[in-house]
């Protein structure tokens, strides 16, 4: 049985493990938080830190195989371990590269993958050289996440805004649509492609809103959307499951935005929309099994429960029967005890065969299932 290690125990690992259950494989989870959502779904939780070099390289030795939930892993302790026959997906290299937004994108543009035009800023003063640049975003090099790391510069006034550290500053697209494509290759460099799924973001988190899958794309945007995802897969030279997360301009033009070289928000709906999960296929990669199939089997949308404004504490889950109580609807609470405002506490799926149905019940619950705590601030 292949002892496969995941470093980070957040709500994507406890997913990962409950897909695991399926298969023989022995799991562990390194993770600082022995209460975090995945510990108790893994045969042996370590705690440790991620990010250091000894906890993680004492953590994978004895292993098979690692993945990660979470880029900001020590890529340095990988590498060792690599070398020493462990198996990581996706490789070390993809991970310094994606996680580095700087780097990131500098591998689009050697590879001539369409993206955004950028300018590489290393303080806020060189910032102020390029006031001809904006409007533009501002994205940190290292350390964003979730929306944090990433600034709206659309006038002067907003400099101050930025970062003083490297960090990308990339010119403003006119967006029509976001657009998320899952790839999965294995070993052998065979592909399968989710179908491409709508992301409606919240403006003010910047984190996903909701979403609706498969996306509504003319035939020829939707083969642009394709090509490009695969050449970005084909590039990084690594097994594993990405997350390519694009923007449609208002031309049909089609551009990378970032990419994910893991499981990702954008393909939850695939538990139970799909025939083979985006979890179900890594494992299917990393213990060298055949690719699932992606296709649809009826589509999907899906609402995040964020925590809600003003609550910090013990988590509770309002309106919960109301939504429990709605047809063809799948409600996935992440475990974790303590809420806080924007923090993800859960997902909600839909199933319906009628696009507008989907958004209307998304909407709905979004209305109807609040994370709350009896501490309001």
């Amino acid at each position: 049985m292949k002892k496969t290690g995941i470093l980070g125990g957040g709500q994507l690992g406890r997913m990962l493990l409950q897909a695991a259950a399926n298969y023989p494989v022995q799991t562990f989870v390194l993770e600082n938080d022995p209460d975090c959502p995945a510990a108790h779904l893994c045969h042996q939780f370590v705690k440790g830190d991620i990010r250091n070099f000894e906890d993680v390289y004492n953590f994978g030795k004895g292993l098979d195989a690692i993945t990660i939930e979470i880029e900001s892993v020590n890529i340095e302790a990988l590498e060792k371990l690599e070398s020493e026959g462990v198996k990581i997906f996706p490789n070390p290299t993809v991970i310094k590269t994606i996680n580095n937004k700087v780097l990131q994108k500098q591998f689009y543009k050697e590879n001539e993958i369409p993206t955004s035009d950028f300018i590489v800023t290393q303080t806020l003063d060189e910032l102020k050289e390029h006031i001809g640049y904006l409007p533009a975003v501002h994205k940190i090099g290292l350390g964003g996440y979730d929306g944090r790391g990433v600034q709206i510069i659309k006038t002067t006034a907003d400099i101050e805004k930025g970062f003083d550290a490297p960090s990308v500053l990339e010119k403003m697209v006119t967006i029509k649509k976001e657009i998320a494509q899952i790839v999965a290759i294995n070993e052998k460099g065979e592909t399968a492609l989710y179908p491409p799924v709508d992301m409606v973001f919240n403006p003010d988190l910047n984190l996903l809103d909701y979403q609706v899958s498969p996306a509504d794309l003319p035939e020829k945007i939707l083969w642009k959307v394709e090509a490009i995802s695969i050449a970005v897969v084909k590039n990084l030279r690594s097994p594993g499951i990405f997350a390519v997360e694009l923007f449609v301009d208002d031309k049909g033009d089609v551009y990378v935005n970032e990419t994910a070289p893991r499981v990702h928000n954008s393909g939850h709906h695939t538990i139970e929309a799909n025939y083979s999960s985006q979890f179900d296929m890594l494992w299917r990669i990393i213990l060298n099994y055949p690719l699932g199939n992606t296709e649809h089997i009826i589509p999907a949308a899906i609402v995040n429960l964020l925590g809600a404004d003003n609550y910090n504490g013990d988590a509770t889950y309002e309106g919960l029967n109301d939504v429990l109580q709605l047809d063809n609807v799948f409600v996935h609470i992440y475990g974790k005890k303590q809420t806080k405002p924007g923090r993800k506490m859960g997902h909600v799926t839909i199933l319906s065969s009628d696009k507008q149905e989907l958004i209307h019940q998304a909407n709905r619950i979004k209305n109807t299932l609040k994370v709350v705590s009896d501490i309001n601030q």
